[in-house]
């Protein structure tokens, strides 16, 4: 273990003795065994944005859902489910009929968590040529080195 570090597998706070303030770089620590990164890693994969955007404001079922999410598989949309709803973010409901109907809408968690997310679209809509100019000179710097 490195001098200055903690011991404690469950703190994400960084380096003893020093502080960062609120600017502080390891507030979204690394390490697997860190909950705030697990967290972070379950609601920011690209398949769990989607469900949560799609199930804002209304209930869908499984195939709804998969129909909705051009690229996912059904293993994929399964697995996703199943950890938004162990999260919190997501409520199953299955009906007693059959064949079985299953729902899922998202929790008062999620709803949050949706706001969230909508920030992040605008912020991206917003400043998408930025990134995109951003992103061509980049690539022209990088074939001029080449």
């Amino acid at each position: 273990m490195e001098e200055g570090t903690l011991k404690s597998p469950s703190n994400c706070a960084g380096t003893v003795g020093v502080d960062y303030g609120d600017t502080d770089p390891f507030q979204w620590d690394t390490r697997e065994d860190c909950q705030v990164r697990q967290i972070l890693d379950r609601v920011a994969d690209k398949w769990s944005l989607l469900v949560i955007a799609l199930l804002d404001n209304r209930r869908l079922r499984f195939t709804e859902l998969r129909r909705e999410i051009d690229g996912i598989s059904q293993r994929m949309l399964t697995v996703t489910l199943r950890q938004l709803e162990r999260d919190g973010l997501v409520k199953r409901t299955v009906y007693p009929v059959v064949p079985p109907r299953v729902e899922y809408e998202l929790t008062p968690l999620g709803r949050t968590l949706h706001t969230t997310i909508r920030s992040l679209v605008t912020w991206t809509e917003e400043h998408q040529g930025e990134i995109a100019a951003a992103r061509q000179a980049y690539d022209a710097a990088e074939s001029g080195r080449g």
